[in-house]
């Protein structure tokens, strides 16, 4: 018996079936039950994510012997036919070996009579924006007045390229790239069911690496099942795809945050020894990077993440305008790789970047903040030796890493004894984690010395937190710098002598 490949085998075969789609479905599902049906249907999307096998459910749902439905039988000689691409009245054309005028106007001299076996004759036709404008001028005068007993399902990557003229006569749906959870998902349940052990994290590198695409994803699967002789590993899937193992990239960038040259390099050069690309290597670290950056503004951003808690602690380390800038300098390293003298060199390089250019402000680590700070001095039971300003208090603290930004970027509310209320602005709600609060809990009872009572909350904040303080600061510090430049003599004649201006956001304060 041969092989069927996955992506064949596991071809969905009616809506509740298809993953990823619910959006088209839903609707799809609501013409048909109402019998409300249009004589052509427009599918676009990206490859893999389902346009041509949701043109196959429609045609089954509209041909199916129990009638037209939204829930096809499968067991009809129609429904099975269709399944087995052999239906006489459901013709699937590839528009890119069919761009010329006179293969259309044969194809469509044939709408024109009755459907030898099924309800409708349905016309597939895939990648239809490649045809060419006379043939689709022979296309239209068809779509404006449609036989009763033809539909047209038209796919297309590309529905930019479609005339306006087509696109109006169609009904539109938009198909979705697959996010890696439902992909992964999907994944799981076929190994399930095909009997396959396999490591969810391997799972997510290939759902990563198909880009949205449930078809491609299947198809890596498959050559992971081989690679692996009947198991999907992470290693082995890692190993095939020649993908950049996250821990490089965590470490790349745990390293560069702290301002760790030496670990930067000798990790470029581990991943030059296992002969890994350097430009898969930035894109994995831009996409890494944003995902950080989101993590700092969007609350649950990383809640499908297999690294969540590595991956909020340096969301929480590194400011927001860094990051920033290192995935500015991912994306512009990528772009000058070909130019360098070799791979390895220009990524070094790019990394070497991400250390020399900082915002103004940031700081290597903010650990080596918190280690610099002398050390906090013993405060009595209660309360007595603490002060009730929140940010003095947090300067105090005997604490580091994601639970400090808490402790930075929230407000006081309240203060009752050791009965403490704040709160943290929306973009910083995934600071609010058990986790975090349990750690600021245990710094306000080592420093105060008796047991604590904390709330977090998330909600608006007034600008006086330690972080909005220290900000407010740092800007009056550079706004009297510059000040100070405007007026400088000097200064007043190079401007009137070159016709020039001083540009503010160049001038930094005195460092002392």
């Amino acid at each position: 018996m041969s092989y069927q490949v996955l992506a064949r085998k596991w071809r969905p075969k009616d809506f509740s079936s298809l993953v990823g789609q619910e959006h088209v479905v839903r609707a799809l599902r609501h013409a048909l039950e109402a019998k409300r049906l249009h004589h052509a249907y427009l599918f676009t999307g990206t490859r893999g994510v389902g346009k041509t096998t949701l043109a196959r459910i429609l045609a089954k749902c509209l041909n199916c012997e129990t009638g037209i439905t939204a829930q096809p039988c499968g067991k009809c000689s129609a429904c099975m036919e269709i399944d087995a691409g052999r239906f006489i009245d459901l013709l699937e054309v590839d528009a890119a070996t069919n761009t010329r005028v006179d293969e259309m106007r044969q194809l469509l001299e044939t709408a024109q009579y009755a459907p030898t076996k099924g309800r409708f004759k349905v016309y597939v036709i895939d990648e239809v924006h490649q045809l060419s404008g006379h043939a689709f001028n022979a296309m239209l005068k068809t779509l404006e007045e449609p036989p009763e007993h033809m539909k047209f399902v038209l796919a297309t990557t590309d529905p930019q390229k479609i005339p306006v003229t087509v696109l109006s006569r169609c009904l539109q749906f938009n198909l979705k790239q697959m996010p890696p959870v439902a992909i992964v998902a999907h994944l799981e349940h076929i190994l399930r069911e095909e009997k396959i052990p396999a490591e969810r994290e391997a799972l997510a590198l290939l759902a990563r690496a198909a880009a949205g695409s449930m078809r491609d994803a299947l198809s890596l699967l498959d050559q992971a099942i081989a690679h692996g002789a009947g198991r999907v590993s992470a290693k082995d899937v890692a190993d095939m795809l020649g993908a950049i193992g996250r821990g490089y990239l965590l470490d790349l960038i745990e390293a560069i945050s702290s301002g760790d040259a030496a670990a930067a390099a000798k990790i470029a050069d581990d991943m030059q020894a296992r002969s890994l690309s350097f430009d898969a290597a930035l894109a994995d670290l831009g996409a890494l990077l944003l995902r950080l950056a989101l993590a700092q503004s969007v609350s649950g951003a990383l809640d499908d993440e297999p690294e969540r808690t590595r991956l909020a602690e340096l969301a929480a380390r590194i400011d927001a305008e860094s990051l920033q800038l290192y995935y500015q300098i991912a994306l512009q390293g990528r772009e000058d790789l070909p130019l360098s003298p070799d791979e390895h060199g220009g990524f070094v390089m790019t990394l070497l970047r991400m250390l020399a250019f900082r915002p103004e402000g940031a700081t290597p680590a903010i650990e080596a903040k918190a280690a610099a700070r002398p050390a906090p001095k013993p405060q009595g039971a209660g309360a007595a030796g603490a002060s009730d300003a929140w940010p003095d208090l947090v300067q105090q603290l005997p604490i580091a890493g994601a639970a400090r930004e808490l402790a930075r970027n929230a407000e006081l509310q309240r203060r009752e004894g050791n009965a403490f209320d704040l709160v943290v602005p929306k973009g910083k709600a995934y600071l609010a984690e058990r986790a975090y609060t349990e750690k600021l809990k245990s710094a306000l009872e080592q420093h105060l010395g008796a047991p604590v009572v904390l709330k977090v909350t998330v909600g608006e904040t007034a600008g006086t937190s330690a972080a909005a303080l220290e900000a407010s600061e740092r800007e009056a510090r550079r706004a009297a710098a510059a000040q100070s430049v405007q007026a400088d003599g000097f200064v007043k004649d190079l401007v009137t002598l070159f016709d020039g201006k001083v540009v503010d956001s160049t001038i930094k304060e005195e460092r002392k």
